[in-house]
């Protein structure tokens, strides 16, 4: 968008018509807080109609921002916020442009300045690739710890789900602009939704590579072939904020090609799920619903002790230190016959102390087992969680990577 007076900014918008428009009022409801924030029912017909109206921030919804500008009859909108996602593609009903805080405050600033603001131009339909931080966790996305089972890591991996083009009912009407019903067959969609099916299509892809591989194996494959670095170097970082954690992004980011090649595995059977249960002190009731058997056997393990691809220490306020946990955890060799692994550590924080036993894994063949102990020792009491990684790495190029995570919880 260009305003009259040179000042160029860019925004996001899904607006679906190829328009492009030119010398237009701007409406801005300066000394009146209601009608500045596009307040249900508070702009007038008369004033707006027809012109490009501003509407300011202030924490209102921008879907119940746009509802009330096309109901007062405007040409267009321009919403200000730093909200990634406040209006879905579907609801762009009317020419629409949300600009960040930060470029809404240089227009508003013209607007109020200027006697008569006008817009030269403002065009949609364009696609310009940034170079922001890439990937991010987005807002919606589900995170950690888990409430029930907090001693398995949650998140496990995160994938793809934000403007992602895909199908669509194609005699449904996708979005409403002007008296039109616009119907189509791909649509951007949004949402864990969207992410979902990919890593599942990721994942029948492995079980065709990989035909005898578990579900388990698949997860581990998935999950310790994860990058946790953006576009920039730096670790992953949830949207809106200035970094991330396993908690948001667990294992990292899925990476395909690489899980196809995991080097090591952490797999499990059907007795490691009975003894999770056992361990979660399920009732008899609950373990016949969830095993659809009669009989079972329960080895006394505790819940945390499930051969999972990554490890979480959880603490408490009743937590003394130092505090020390240990994990007892098998790998199979699911990369070349002969391969010696050795562990590295990395990234790991102050207050916290990690050793493995044995620091080096020989294997002599295909899917033979190793055991190995990682102890972690939390030294000092620390804010929400902190972590560091622990890497199998071997002469070959594989690099089985798990996060290692203390909590207060």
């Amino acid at each position: 968008m260009t305003l009259e007076n040179g000042l160029t900014v860019e925004g996001t918008s899904y607006f679906p018509e190829s328009v492009s428009l030119s010398n237009l009022t701007l409406y801005y409801g300066k000394g009146n807080m209601s009608k500045a924030i596009c307040n249900n029912t508070a702009l007038d017909r008369n004033v707006v109609v027809g012109k490009v109206v501003l509407c300011d921030s202030n924490n209102l919804n921008v879907s119940q921002q746009i509802i009330e500008v096309e109901r007062a009859g405007a040409y267009a909108a321009i919403f200000f916020t730093d909200i990634s996602l406040s209006l879905f593609p579907q609801e762009y009903s009317i020419p629409s442009l949300i600009l960040t805080n930060a470029s809404g405050t240089l227009v508003k600033e013209y607007v109020i300045r200027v006697k008569k603001p006008k817009v030269k131009s403002m065009k949609f339909v364009f696609t310009k690739f940034g170079k922001k931080r890439a990937p991010q966790v987005a807002i919606f996305s589900s995170k950690g710890p888990n409430p029930i089972t907090p001693g398995i890591l949650k998140t496990d991996i995160v994938a793809p789900g934000v403007d992602l083009l895909a199908a669509f009912i194609p005699n449904k009407p996708f979005i409403k602009v002007g008296n039109h019903d616009l119907t189509t067959d791909y649509a951007l969609l949004s949402g864990t939704s969207m992410s979902t099916p990919i890593v599942a299509g990721v994942g029948a892809l492995l079980k065709a590579v990989h035909p005898k591989w578990s579900p388990a194996a698949i997860r581990s494959a998935l999950m310790t072939t994860a990058y946790t670095k953006d576009n920039t170097g730096r670790t992953l970082k949830s949207q809106f904020t200035g970094s991330g954690t396993p908690i948001h992004f667990g294992a990292g980011h899925i990476d395909p090609n690489k899980a196809m090649d995991p080097g090591l595995i952490y797999d499990m059977g059907f007795q490691d799920y009975v003894d999770f249960l056992c361990g979660l002190e399920y009732t008899d009731e609950q373990m016949r619903i969830i095993l659809k058997q009669k009989k079972w056997h329960c080895n006394k393990k505790l819940s945390h002790e499930l051969n999972y691809p990554s490890f979480i220490v959880v603490l408490s306020y009743k937590t003394t230190y130092p505090a020390t946990m240990n994990f007892s955890w098998v790998v199979t060799n699911v990369g070349n016959d002969t391969s010696v692994y050795k562990a590295h550590l990395e990234n790991i924080p102050t207050g916290m102390k990690i050793k493995v036993e044995p620091s080096t894994l020989t294997f002599t063949e295909k899917y033979q087992n190793q055991s190995f102990v990682p102890s972690v020792e939390i030294e000092i009491e620390f804010p929400m969680i902190i972590y560091g990684f622990l890497k199998w790495i071997d002469q070959y190029g594989h690099i089985v990577s798990s996060p290692i995570v203390a909590i207060n919880f």
